[in-house]
């Protein structure tokens, strides 16, 4: 269910995932508000990293030769909530820019570790429990949260006969277990390994308490989710968090990104933005100072309206509020 020697490092990133997907059953709750997708916030994925650890020869200055740093400081970004669909997208983007990034990933099964590869750099491990995921932050510079509770549509429910669907939590997998412990077991695990960012994922609507997704399943999402924001913003540990709006199955990089706070955005017709869009913000997070002690909401023109996003640095410039 759910960089040359004079340059700082880029630090490693432990990701964990929580994102949301727009309800495609509920009508009345499909245009304007996104539900929690399957992260599968249990499975963590872990890579070795001595092969990328080899000095490159690069200039020869007289006798000796210079060694760029970048390829013996790689930062390594752990992502929880790896197999989600989004969560998929972030871990993959890291292991193409292996020139950059040693990624690693959490999942909860070894079904989905054996669907995104099976390579030792995934981790099987549950988020409620300490232990578990110990040996996928040991190690890690940076961590992407991207879990999420997931509310499952109870049987029976016939559309044709109007009213609203019914959902519930699976036991152990509620809102407060996965969203709020879950994820402060992350960050707490996280700040004792010493890592240098966190980016955390959650949703828009988090600023109204009678939002429709709080009462999906008595589950109170968004208010456990918030709860979660707030405890990472007073842990110390530079952190990004990204509040999404309603995330599309669509190509990324091919619209203008928008951003805002306190659910402005869900005021506007621009409150979805792509899962790719939303992977590359969680990367493009860890390479600029702009985005450190920042929340924020995140959304996107529709395709052709606009300029595509290209410049992340003034992006995250634009973001003055801390939580």
């Amino acid at each position: 269910m759910w960089l040359m020697a004079t340059l700082p490092r880029v630090p490693s990133l432990l990701v964990s995932v929580t994102s949301v997907s727009e309800c495609r059953k509920c009508s009345s709750l499909k245009s304007s508000i996104a539900l929690p997708e399957p992260s599968n916030y249990f499975s963590v994925s872990l890579s070795c990293i001595s092969s990328s650890l080899k000095a490159k020869k690069s200039k020869r200055f007289g006798n000796s030769l210079s060694v760029s740093a970048a390829m013996a400081d790689l930062a390594t970004v752990l992502v929880t909530g790896a197999g989600g669909r989004t969560g998929q997208i972030v871990y993959k983007k890291l292991k193409e820019r292996s020139g950059q990034y040693v990624a690693r990933g959490l999942v909860r099964t070894d079904e989905s570790k054996e669907k995104l590869g099976g390579a030792d750099d995934l981790y099987v491990g549950d988020i409620r429990d300490a232990n578990s995921i110990a040996p996928a932050i040991q190690g890690i510079d940076a961590l992407i949260i991207l879990t999420s509770a997931v509310p499952k549509m109870k049987t029976g429910f016939d559309p044709t006969q109007g009213g609203r669907p019914e959902f519930y939590f699976d036991e152990g997998a509620y809102p407060e277990q996965v969203d709020w412990i879950g994820q402060k077991i992350q960050i707490d695990a996280a700040k004792a390994a010493g890592v240098k960012q966190i980016v955390l994922i959650g949703s828009m609507g988090g600023t109204d308490p009678n939002h429709p997704l709080n009462s999906l399943g008595n589950g109170n999402i968004l208010i456990w989710k918030r709860k979660a924001e707030q405890y990472l913003a007073d842990s110390g540990v530079p952190y990004t968090i990204i509040r999404a709006g309603g995330l599309q199955d669509k190509e990324g990089g091919a619209r203008e990104l928008l951003v805002g706070k306190d659910d402005e955005l869900l005021k506007t017709e621009t409150r979805t933005v792509t899962r790719a869009d939303v992977a590359e913000v969680c990367i493009q997070a860890l390479q600029f100072e702009e985005a450190k002690f920042k929340a924020f909401d995140l959304a996107s023109k529709p395709e052709g309206a606009g300029t595509p996003t290209k410049d992340f640095k003034a992006l995250f410039s634009q973001i003055n509020t801390r939580f």
